[in-house]
């Protein structure tokens, strides 16, 4: 399972991987609040604008390998606009 959390204005992008990558089923959350070390907070308001997207993706590990890879290259190319991918093992799908 990769959880990837990023600001709702680079939503395009992630879409976009999501296709290259070949991943067509996750849950999408819109409209997180949540403070990044390098994005800051964001909280949707006047004084912390801006808003999180969170993605829930469960696939296979070579698709993973390729989700993370991509990630890490937006990260590189986009800077402070803040995505993160955090990785768990599914004991259980049903």
């Amino acid at each position: 399972m990769v959880l990837i959390a990023y600001n709702e204005a680079i939503d395009e992008e992630v879409k976009e991987i999501l296709e290259k990558c070949g991943l067509k089923n996750f849950t999408k959350i819109m409209g997180v609040f949540g403070r990044g070390e390098a994005s800051g907070l964001h909280l949707g308001n006047d004084i912390w604008p801006g808003r999180n997207n969170v993605l829930l993706v469960a696939c296979e590990e070579k698709q993973k390998n390729q989700l993370l890879s991509c990630i890490r290259e937006l990260r590189r190319r986009l800077g402070r606009e803040g995505i993160k991918a955090f990785v768990w093992n599914l004991e259980e799908i049903t």
